[in-house]
């Protein structure tokens, strides 16, 4: 599971990718998360580490390829589903 920061910035870069046809420059990283550029490379360097990203050059955000764009299913609890008889259907939404 992605702390909620990196998923931030996962997401804000699926997304800029995605809309804009370009990678965000660090200056408007900052300005869409409202953190430093420390702890935005932190960041960077954990997806890498995770495997969520692929990023050779490190000096240039435009070198950054997503490999997953979205967190992983296998991390994410999954809810319990009980069958507790017909009457559910009726009465669950």
């Amino acid at each position: 599971m992605l702390p909620d920061f990196e998923r931030k910035i996962l997401r804000i870069l699926y997304n800029y990718i995605n809309q804009r046809r370009r990678m965000p420059t660090l200056n408007e990283l900052e300005t869409k998360t409202g953190q430093d550029k420390k702890r935005i490379s932190e960041a960077l360097m954990f997806l890498k580490k995770d495997n969520y990203i692929s990023w050779d050059d490190q000096s240039d955000l435009n070198t950054i390829i997503i490999l997953e764009g979205w967190e992983r299913e296998s991390s994410r609890p999954q809810p319990q589903i009980t069958d507790s008889g017909s009457v559910d259907y009726w009465t669950r939404y």
